[in-house]
């Protein structure tokens, strides 16, 4: 599939209730997790993987859990940056999305335009922080969604690495813990 010149993973088509409006959505967080994001927006199908300039990665968007979760940090920085996904949706899934990242509560969102390992560039939909604390840390399961999510998507094992790297803490809340690993369970 071609998007202005641009090869995009086949992935698969929207199904056909989904067959209307659709957008790019740019995941560098959880939502890169397949499962995860297919549990919140039915429609999405990921197409490619991106790289988000001038931006990194950081774990200090403050969670209402008391954990920290990921943001595309901005820097005045070029060389820094965050590696993601690139998701197709329905544009009807949106509010769905929002609901479940929490737009206005910590995070707002963003047109951001991202290159492409096969040239070019995508403009699509992301989400930044507006909490932030940076002596937070994410809980175990969190980032089990963000490094399942960039090892099925096939981002660099460099970038991987990173993110494996980062501490992380035992969430003190086990049923949640359980809750939120229970979509890998049948793997």
């Amino acid at each position: 599939m071609n998007h202005g010149g641009i090869k995009l993973l086949n992935l698969g088509k929207i199904p056909a209730q989904y067959n209307i409006s659709t957008m790019f959505y740019f995941s560098y967080g959880s939502n890169m997790s397949i499962k995860r994001l297919k549990a919140r927006v039915p429609s999405a199908r990921a197409r490619c993987v991106a790289t988000l300039h001038g931006h990194e990665l950081r774990f200090h968007k403050k969670s209402n859990d008391g954990s920290g979760k990921c943001d595309a940090y901005e820097t005045s920085n070029p060389g820094r940056v965050v590696i993601g996904v690139v998701f197709e949706m329905a544009e009807t899934d949106k509010p769905e999305l929002d609901s479940k990242e929490g737009l206005g509560y910590g995070y707002e969102q963003k047109e951001v335009l991202v290159s492409v390992p096969a040239g070019g560039t995508i403009r699509a939909v992301t989400y930044y922080a507006t909490r932030i604390d940076s002596e937070l840390r994410p809980y175990h399961w969190y980032k089990h969604h963000v490094l399942t999510g960039a090892k099925e998507n096939g981002l660099p094992d460099e970038y991987v690495e990173k993110i494996n790297d980062i501490e992380s803490l035992a969430d003190p809340d086990p049923e949640r813990h359980e809750h939120e690993m229970a979509i890998y369970t049948n793997e």
